[in-house]
């Protein structure tokens, strides 16, 4: 059965769903199969991986709020085992929809049934708030990963996140835990960078990831070409960086 990941933070602008893009593929070229999931309305990860918004028919939006089979949503991708269920700006209704269905939370988690035993690797990337889209993929995952940036006002987010993490593990899903904390954008050369990842390490030593994702000029051109980094430029800095943080996750999974 495969392990369903979250990639989650309130704070947009974090480096989310390029992490969550880059890993889903680095996983792919590790030879996982692997289904990345766009749950955020922006629709940055189906753009991410080259698919045309524009031309879409069915989408994440029909998954949840409609009997559409999930398998009649999935695209496979031009990229070694990745496929994706892509999205649009329509699904910023289904905020309303969820959260005026009877156990609206739970909905993801059924979706996932019919297709989670064909997949090693199911990313999420979820939208930068804590509405009923983001509790609904936490309570349907394994573990959620929480990109963030070395600045203080991050710190104060991760402990909002935690919090909303800690409720719906009490709530909805007893299994649901932190899979790691992913440095994104990092510059070691800033003091700050330092202070805030000795800060983490004092409180979240065993959940953050040991590889941290530097700010390289490669990694953001890369969504300009509909292109996962490795494709883009397998041998820049991000490229590795990202390739190292997917082998580490397949570790501690």
């Amino acid at each position: 059965m495969g392990k369903i990941i979250s990639f989650a933070n309130q704070k947009g602008g974090v480096g989310k769903t390029t992490s969550a893009v880059n890993i889903a593929a680095a996983l792919g070229v590790l030879g996982y199969q692997v289904l990345l999931i766009d749950l955020d309305p922006q629709g940055n990860a189906t753009s991410g991986v080259g698919v045309m918004k524009k031309s879409l028919k069915n989408t994440a939006f029909e998954m949840l709020t409609t009997d559409i089979p999930t398998q009649d949503v999935i695209l496979k991708t031009k990229y070694d085992n990745l496929s994706i269920i892509p999205t649009h700006t329509t699904l910023a209704r289904a905020e309303y929809e969820l959260g005026n269905t009877e156990k609206g939370e739970y909905i993801m988690r059924e979706k996932m049934k019919t297709v989670r035993d064909a997949y090693d690797y199911i990313i999420i990337d979820c939208p930068p708030s804590l509405g009923m889209l983001t509790v609904n993929a936490m309570t349907a995952s394994d573990g959620v990963i929480i990109p963030m940036q070395c600045e203080f006002f991050a710190l104060e987010g991760l402990s909002q996140l935690m919090f909303t993490i800690s409720r719906i593990k009490q709530h909805y899903n007893s299994a649901l835990n932190v899979t790691g904390i992913l440095i994104t954008m990092h510059n070691s050369r800033l003091m700050l960078s330092v202070q805030v990842i000795n800060e983490l390490r004092k409180h979240y030593a065993d959940r953050l990831f040991e590889t941290t994702i530097s700010r390289n000029v490669r990694v953001s051109e890369a969504p300009g070409y509909g292109s996962p980094i490795y494709y883009y430029d397998k041998r820049s800095k991000g490229a590795v960086e990202y390739m190292n943080v997917a082998k580490e996750l397949v570790e501690r999974i």
